[in-house]
């Protein structure tokens, strides 16, 4: 087939939707050099589309970047009419006006962490998490309001409070790196550890005016964080949710399994951003994703309450917990002669899914209840079962129980959580830690770290205050000014909620709450 011939077919096949692919050819012929990942993202096609179109022309390369010969390219191009920003980007006029912003947060994002494929990581572009910024002051009055960013790999919530500095920002992600990134840049943003499959944190229920949301591009993941941002919302009549999600033009039954998961918890939709989210990768989906805004009704509160009752982990595209993954196999008891043994160990209790025929006759807890709200039995023995994908929630579900000896089997080995070393003896043989809960300390310091982290679903702020007036014979007024001041991170939140470096960081603290005022 000629040259001609080929691109006349492929453009062909696209129909009506070849307006990008012929974007793509005006780009291609403009002169400039273009990389596969940058000529995707700017158009916002399928990496697939796009290799096909490539496929079919006369080009010129540079090592990987490619353009069509000069003396060809008026052959093949077609012109193409203004863009229509208002549709997919609203707020383009206003990004030149905050350059220092955006400059700032491609620095940011450039040295995050990395992102964890098994968590679907994707970093958004830095314009894109400027504009969603600016989108949020240009449709919503900000002065007073509350947004709740349900899980923020991308940094929206840097970027908002960067151009809105009167806006209240809250963090729930289940990565701690990101979380002690967060709080590294000291920008006044909450945060707080949570992995949405088990809860959102008890601190943020219901206190969010707007949340933002960029799930895992499943239905399963959509439906999951859509129903997380609205448990977040205090106002239930007028705050809305913005959520990014994306796929490709080849794959219109996938997306229209999220819009159904996003129907089930009637969400209304009243509007949807065309190729807003651009991004640093994911050129399966054209590296951009939309945006859309979201409004709950009165059907949304019981469908939620319905999605988050049959709850599966499995959410991701990629890793131990996707969606077309195998499922992990349940934990089971080993041989009485390994570690693991648990008729040996004589659990009262059974956290997580065991097998129904590993001691029948102890109770069982699910995990998110377990983390929800204090056990109401004291069972000397505690056995928990962690599967794949799961073990971020380690230290938390170690620190969910008062009992004086706790087994935790896992799907691999894993070392054992350091900043637990306040309240237990830690010791880790293959796939199975053990904790025994150690004596109370003497020094004032440790009593009152350990008050808090004993008292796991309680607030730290409360814990730190009582444990100050005892330990150091502080009045509650002084000792509400040492906690304040030393740690205002503290208010509302409980040691199940902090991030790994705050509770690495509490006996330090600590300690310095209990020194002498100068």
């Amino acid at each position: 087939m000629a040259v001609g011939e080929a691109i006349d077919d492929v453009l062909a096949k696209a129909g009506v939707d070849g307006l990008r692919l012929r974007e793509a050819l005006a780009l291609l012929g403009d002169g400039r050099w273009w990389t596969l990942p940058d000529l995707v993202r700017e158009t916002a096609t399928s990496r697939r589309s796009v290799e096909a179109l490539l496929r079919a022309l006369p080009l010129e390369r540079s090592g990987d970047r490619v353009r069509i010969p000069t003396d060809q390219a008026k052959r093949y191009n077609t012109p193409i009419q203004e863009d229509i920003s208002d549709l997919g980007n609203p707020v383009a006029g206003l990004v030149p006006r905050y350059a220092d912003v955006l400059d700032r947060l491609e620095s940011l994002i450039a040295r995050a962490p990395r992102g964890r494929s098994a968590l679907d990581h994707v970093s958004a572009t830095a314009e894109t998490v400027l504009r969603r910024a600016l989108l949020l002051g240009r449709r919503f009055w900000l002065p007073g309001a509350r947004l709740l960013c349900v899980g923020d790999h991308d940094l929206t919530s840097l970027a908002v409070r960067m151009v809105h500095p009167e806006v209240e920002v809250a963090v729930a992600d289940i990565d701690d790196r990101i979380l002690a990134y967060i709080d590294e840049q000291d920008l006044g943003v909450r945060t707080r550890w949570a992995d949405l499959r088990l809860g959102l944190p008890v601190s943020l229920r219901g206190w969010a005016d707007l949340a933002v949301t960029d799930p895992p591009y499943t239905p399963e993941g959509v439906g999951l964080f859509a129903a997380r941002a609205a448990e977040g919302l205090r106002d239930r009549d007028e705050g809305r949710i913005l959520l990014a999600y994306g796929a490709s033009e080849r794959t219109p039954m996938l997306a229209l399994k999220v819009q159904k998961a996003l129907s089930d918890l009637n969400l209304l939709n009243e509007a949807i951003f065309p190729n807003f989210n651009r991004y640093h990768g994911a050129e399966a989906i054209g590296s951009a994703a939309d945006l859309y805004v979201l409004r709950p009704t009165t059907k949304t509160w019981p469908s939620v309450a319905a999605r988050l009752d049959r709850l599966a982990t499995a959410i991701y595209t990629q890793g131990p917990q996707a969606v077309e993954a195998a499922p992990a196999p349940a934990p089971s008891a080993p041989s009485a002669q390994e570690p693991g043994d648990l008729a040996a160990f004589a659990p009262g209790l059974l956290v997580g899914d065991w097998p129904r025929e590993v001691l029948p006759s102890v109770p069982r807890v699910r995990l998110a209840t377990w983390l929800a709200k204090p056990y109401a039995a004291d069972p000397e023995r505690v056995a928990v079962a962690v599967p794949a994908g799961l073990e971020a929630a380690l230290p938390r579900l170690l620190l969910a129980t008062r009992a004086r000896r706790v087994r935790v089997v896992l799907s691999a080995p894993v070392g054992p959580p350091a900043p637990l070393t306040p309240v237990y003896d830690l010791t880790a043989e293959g796939q199975v830690i053990d904790a025994v809960r150690l004596p109370l300390p003497d020094g004032p310091a440790e009593r009152v770290v350990r008050r808090i982290l004993d008292n796991a679903h309680g607030k730290v702020a409360n814990a730190w205050r009582e444990g100050l007036t005892e330990a150091a014979g502080l009045t509650k007024r002084q000792a509400r000014a040492a906690v304040e001041e030393v740690a205002p991170w503290a208010g509302d939140v409980s040691p199940l909620e902090l991030p790994l470096h705050r509770l690495a960081g509490l006996p330090a603290a600590v300690a310095c709450t209990l020194r002498p005022p100068a």
